[in-house]
């Protein structure tokens, strides 16, 4: 499901089983006037990005038919793009006066949003040429029309261009708006069609998924229970992974003490919706010693309607929700959650979700556990994005992004990079650690995560390949396209900051928390039955979309710990606390150099009993492909995780 525009599908990233800006003012798509290189007349505003990197000459199949279908947003700039940027940043530093100012959505709206008249404007252009507008917002135009309109309107001609074996159109030239307009438009999406969706909207969602279960034997606490019996590895006996971890024990590793996050919002954005997640999360509350919801203590914001639902996988979200649920409510049982859902897995419904949540300011912390490939995002879609992100900060509402589950993403798409929206400047993004929480719910250790496998030789004496190969780690390094915040100036090293480009770029993650789903999270949820019913079902999961939300969760203890003071944008602050006792410093080799670690899994082959057999594999932990956690800031933990004083450190 990776994809390359505005309307394509967005991952869940890090459900596993087992380009921004920088911090400047100003830094928008916006180009100076100009006349364009398709023809058209001059006294235009070039909107960077619109030509996707793909329309070469090369794959050039000449011009499109001008009577092609096209369906594009025109993200509207507001009043004072430069001011947003810049007092978004002020308010997020502990070092300016303006720190934690924070506006309210009115005051937002009056400062800085799109007004009345740019908004006619813009409307009365699509409409002169040719265009139908068939939605406004505060933050958008959405129009449809024949592709010689689309020419007309965006000064750009539209041509057939080769991809992967398929043919999209795309501009020949970067779009533009009229400078009569004053800069009223941030960027245009949709003038491309790469790839292309199903255009009708289903307003029915499947039934959950095919169900999935963890075979035993479990440790039921890191370390607990080993077979003597199996081969061994680094040395050693690997204990059997955990069942998953619950509640208590995330709380106790990461410092929760006292705080339970109570008067704090958590909000938690994906595509679609469960149709049982409020009973769900009920029982599993009441099964794992939960605190039980209060009433109207989890709420729902859904739309109308939902689209892509076969190319998004809608059922395969369900995990994603429910995990997000009862991960934050695990950590912060006392937080108030709303959960506002996606109409698809599109950039333009995921942006519209994000847009619900700073609009109604319906949160002050706000989890997000998809994302895509650098490759995939062009400075269009990154503009919309932190245009959201920047109008949350200045209301004291800080993102959370896991930052992706497949490493350094070579594995995955042969290219070493880092994924989106967990790049932007404006966001925190979340790595992913290997936790071991010991008897009596006690921390012993973290590394980074990062996994290699290997499967129980048939006469059971070896490993068979061991260590055997990568399956999954954390994502992290660095941005190609985004400089470096400054709040990460002096702490992140030159390496990897410096990868040879033009001056120090932005480093991911931020932060991280226990994703490795070998020692994951236990998470339960009505699924599909081997015999057709519907029924709920537990089992262990991982990735850094479980980081998220429990990141999320211990944000609502810090907050509580502040009496209630918004933390906004977290960043400055992370950093700020980088080499205390805030944090657990996660390396790959907790126990020592040299000292490697596993666990033992046994999986059933159908992935729901024991029909088809089990096979019996070594997962080693933290051995995330090129990335590795060491002493210090790292691209696979960021400055860290959560330690014994984090929490407290945000008391005033």
């Amino acid at each position: 499901m990776r994809s390359s525009r505005s309307r394509a599908p967005r991952t869940r990233a890090g459900l596993a089983w087992a380009a921004a800006l920088p911090l400047v003012a100003g830094a928008l798509a916006l180009g100076a006037p100009a006349a364009d290189a398709a023809g058209h007349g001059g006294g235009r505003h070039l909107l960077q990005g619109t030509k996707p990197l793909w329309a070469t000459r090369q794959a050039d199949q000449g011009a499109t038919s001008g009577s092609a279908g096209i369906t594009a947003r025109v993200y509207l700039a507001g009043r004072d793009a430069k001011g947003l940027a810049g007092y978004a940043k002020a308010v997020s530093d502990p070092h300016s006066a303006a720190y934690g100012k924070y506006l309210s959505p009115a005051q937002v709206k009056a400062r800085y949003g799109a007004t009345q008249d740019q908004i006619a404007k813009v409307t009365a252009w699509l409409k002169k040429s040719g265009l139908t507008v068939t939605a406004t917002s505060r933050r958008f135009v959405t129009v449809k029309g024949d592709a010689a309109a689309a020419e007309r309107a965006f000064a750009t001609d539209l041509h057939n261009y080769r991809k992967s074996g398929h043919t999209y159109h795309a501009p020949s030239a970067a779009a533009s708006a009229p400078a009569t307009l004053g800069g009223a438009v941030l960027t245009v999406t949709g003038l491309d069609n790469a790839p292309r969706l199903a255009e009708h909207h289903a307003t029915e969602l499947p039934p959950p998924s095919a169900v999935f279960r963890n075979a035993g034997p479990f440790s039921s606490y890191y370390g607990s229970k080993t077979d003597k019996k199996l081969p061994s590895a680094y040395g050693s006996k690997a204990p059997y992974a955990v069942k998953g971890y619950t509640g208590k024990q995330l709380r106790a590793a990461y410092g929760a003490k006292k705080y339970t996050g109570k008067g704090v919002t958590v909000a938690i954005t994906d595509a679609y919706a469960s149709p049982t997640i409020a009973r769900d999360a009920s029982t599993y509350a009441a099964r794992n010693g939960d605190q039980r919801y209060r009433r109207g203590q989890l709420s729902q914001v859904l739309p109308k309607d939902y689209s892509h639902i076969e190319e998004c996988d809608a059922a395969g979200w369900y995990g994603e929700e429910t995990l997000d649920v009862e991960a934050v409510h695990a950590v912060a049982p006392d937080s108030d959650i709303v959960y506002v859902g996606g109409a698809s897995c599109a950039d333009d419904d995921l942006l519209d979700s994000l847009g619900t949540v700073v609009d109604g300011h319906l949160a002050d912390i706000v989890s997000n556990s998809w994302g895509d490939i650098e490759a995939n995002e062009t400075p269009d879609v990154a503009a919309a994005y932190d245009q959201v992100f920047q109008q949350g900060a200045v209301q004291g509402i800080g993102f959370y992004f896991s930052s992706g589950d497949n490493g350094d993403e070579v594995a995955n798409t042969g290219t070493k990079q880092v994924d989106t929206p967990a790049n932007s400047a404006w966001v925190t993004a979340v790595g992913g650690t290997s936790l071991a929480v010991g008897n009596h719910d006690a921390y012993q250790w973290e590394t980074g995560w990062g996994t290699q496998k290997a499967v129980l030789s048939k006469d059971g004496n070896d490993w068979s390949g061991f260590p055997g190969a990568f399956t999954g780690g954390a994502g992290g390094g660095t941005s190609k396209t985004v400089a470096q915040p400054y709040y990460q100036r002096g702490v992140v090293p030159d390496s990897p900051a410096r990868t040879g480009l033009a001056g120090a770029m932005r480093t991911v993650p931020d932060i991280a928390a226990v994703a490795d789903p070998n020692t994951g999270f236990l998470v339960g949820q009505t699924q599909t039955q081997t015999d057709g019913s519907l029924g709920y079902s537990e089992y262990r999961i991982g990735g850094t979309s479980l980081a998220a939300p429990v990141i999320a969760g211990v944000q609502a203890l810090a907050q509580q710990a502040r009496h209630g003071v918004a933390i906004g944008f977290a960043n400055p602050g992370i950093y700020q606390r980088y080499g205390t006792t805030a944090y657990h410093d996660v390396t790959d080799h907790p126990l020592g150099a040299g000292r490697d670690l596993a666990v033992v899994r046994t999986d059933y082959n159908n992935s729901a009993d024991n029909s088809e057999g089990t096979t019996t594999s070594l997962r080693s932990l933290g051995k995330d492909s090129s990335l590795h956690a060491g002493v210090g800031y790292d691209d696979v933990t960021g400055v860290g995780s959560p330690g014994t004083g984090y929490v407290s450190s945000y008391r005033p």
